[in-house]
């Protein structure tokens, strides 16, 4: 009798299949694409014109660095963005991301104590949001970056609307 070995199993991987899964907005990829752009700008900046002033050469080599470091995160954005995903399910909250270290977290309705959504100036040109929830436990809040402003009002309201018919939070 031959035993056949079964496959490892591994918790996250794949994502539950009995769900729908929602992503964010794909322009959230632009959001984190400019950002990225400001900070390497500054960063490769400042040692660029400390270079012209004390002609150190290992300056060079540092901006020079940081765009190279700066252009491979540029590339992992994208596939980084496309990690994020949602889904909503009778009593609770699936929010997924990751690359290299995968995160599932899965927030009771009823365990949420509030609905927190939030926009910087670069994600209002966007005409996106962030929605947090809040749980009584600080390691199981979750947040959701880059949705649609719509889709994040109508999230928020359900997401409260939920957490007051289960009577624990909100």
């Amino acid at each position: 009798m031959t035993d056949v070995a079964s496959p490892p199993v591994d918790p996250l991987q794949p994502w539950p299949l009995t769900v729908e899964w929602r992503p964010v907005s794909g322009r959230f990829i632009a959001v984190e694409e400019i950002q990225l752009g400001a900070m390497v700008l500054v960063l490769t900046a400042v040692p660029a014109v400390l270079w012209l002033f004390f002609d150190v050469w290992p300056l060079l080599a540092a901006a020079a660095a940081v765009l190279v470091l700066g252009a491979t995160r540029a590339v992992v954005i994208v596939r980084s963005v496309r990690s994020w995903g949602y889904a909503e399910r009778d009593d609770d909250l699936l929010v997924r991301h990751g690359l290299m270290v995968r995160r599932l977290s899965i927030v009771p309705y009823a365990r949420m104590q509030f609905v927190d959504v939030s926009a910087g100036p670069l994600e209002r040109m966007f005409r996106l949001a962030t929605v947090e929830l809040h749980t009584a436990a600080a390691g199981s809040d979750a947040r959701i970056p880059g949705l649609e402003a719509a889709e994040a009002a109508r999230l928020r309201d359900r997401l409260a609307a939920l957490g007051e018919t289960r009577a624990e939070g909100l």
